[in-house]
């Protein structure tokens, strides 16, 4: 994982005890101003990383803090030239902007401002499924941004491209035609959906109160799954919960057998949908590369076929498919009803989306 960072060289110096030309200062993190139903909080969480075997100036330090209290984030200082001389001597530094470095070791050695964040964020209930370190950890990864009323975050029928929380505020889940569909309100997630599935965002959101979100670029989303794994459960567990919602007759079709195209229902939300209900029967596909099928228990998987591929490498390969026809046929033979499971659901559709991620990227 990376994050940009502000890097300040040393331009000029004159008379200064502790720093030479060449010196490079190293800021990140963020100075958020909060706002919840017990009034507001201001969080700094700026980094400092001095020249090596350097002494501290606190003068400096302070100016250079004060930047980025003015700016809120380290991605939208300027490039600028600063100058620091109550000591009597002069020291001038350059900002580029552009740098990347290592996001969550560099912000560990900084406790103190994650600790005040971690706190805050601990009662919503994304964040109650990790525990203090990895609380840390997940607080590092996150981006803050700031929503006016009647801005649209996302919009129906465009790529997935972050995870958003809400810190603050009101939004409105909107379908084609502008009708809400639901709110969502501090503590709430939404984006998810199509990041998982790799489908388009599936409704829009537009701000009916002042928001502020943090958000996960869509690229990150994945890793954080993996490197987090009670983050699954729940994810797993909120999936279930909107898939239910918006599927009430399909899974109510499930009972007697159906059949449908992956056009209507991509194979992530299919999948899904058989394990959140619990279905016992023989999923039958017909793909790009021939017929596949698989078996389900109770929603567990237990066997997958795809050509010439069996187990893992089937399901992954039909997770992959965007066209093709299926039926679910309920009911499995008793010997199938004792096959083992091919693993965990959860782990299962993580691990064959990372692979997806990986080959899109390579």
């Amino acid at each position: 994982m990376s994050f940009t960072e502000a890097v300040f060289k040393v331009v000029e110096v004159s008379g200064c005890p502790f720093y030479k030309k060449g010196d490079e200062f190293k800021v990140s993190g963020n100075a958020l101003l909060l706002h919840h139903n017990k009034g507001s909080k201001f969080i700094s969480t700026a980094i400092i990383d001095l020249p090596s075997q350097r002494r501290e100036c606190r003068t400096l330090i302070a100016e250079l803090t004060k930047m980025l209290i003015e700016h809120e984030r380290v991605d939208r200082i300027p490039d600028s030239i600063i100058s620091c001389g109550e000591c009597h001597s002069e020291i001038r530094l350059e900002h580029k902007k552009g740098s990347t470095i290592a996001l969550v070791e560099d912000i560990k050695q900084h406790s103190a401002d994650v600790q005040t964040i971690a706190s805050l964020l601990s009662n919503f209930s994304i964040f109650r499924t990790l525990d203090e370190a990895s609380l840390k950890d997940f607080v590092s990864l996150l981006r803050l941004r700031k929503y006016a009323p009647e801005e649209y975050i996302i919009n129906k029928g465009e790529p997935g491209k972050n995870l958003y929380i809400i810190l603050s505020g009101l939004v409105n889940v909107m379908d084609e035609e502008g009708i809400s569909i639901t709110k969502l309100r501090s503590g709430e997630v939404f984006g998810e959906m199509s990041l998982i599935s790799g489908d388009p965002v599936g409704a829009s959101i537009r701000v009916i109160e002042a928001t502020t979100v943090l958000y996960i670029r869509g690229q990150d989303f994945l890793k954080v799954l993996n490197r987090f794994p009670s983050l699954q459960m729940y994810f797993a567990r909120l999936l279930s919960r909107r898939l239910a919602k918006s599927n009430v007759m399909i899974a109510k079709e499930f009972s007697s057998g159906m059949t449908g195209t992956l056009s209507q229902m991509p194979p992530v939300e299919l999948f899904q949908t058989l394990n959140y209900n619990l279905k016992t029967g023989t999923l039958k596909l017909n793909l790009s590369k021939g017929p596949a099928t698989m078996l389900f228990r109770n929603g567990t998987i237990v066997q997958a076929k795809y050509g010439r591929r069996i187990g893992k490498p089937a399901f992954f390969a039909m997770l992959a498919e965007k066209k093709g026809r299926f039926q679910f046929i309920p009911g499995l033979a008793e010997k199938e009803m004792e096959m083992p499971e091919l693993g965990m659901f959860m782990e299962l559709l993580m691990e064959g989306l990372r692979k997806l991620d990986e080959k899109i990227d390579a």
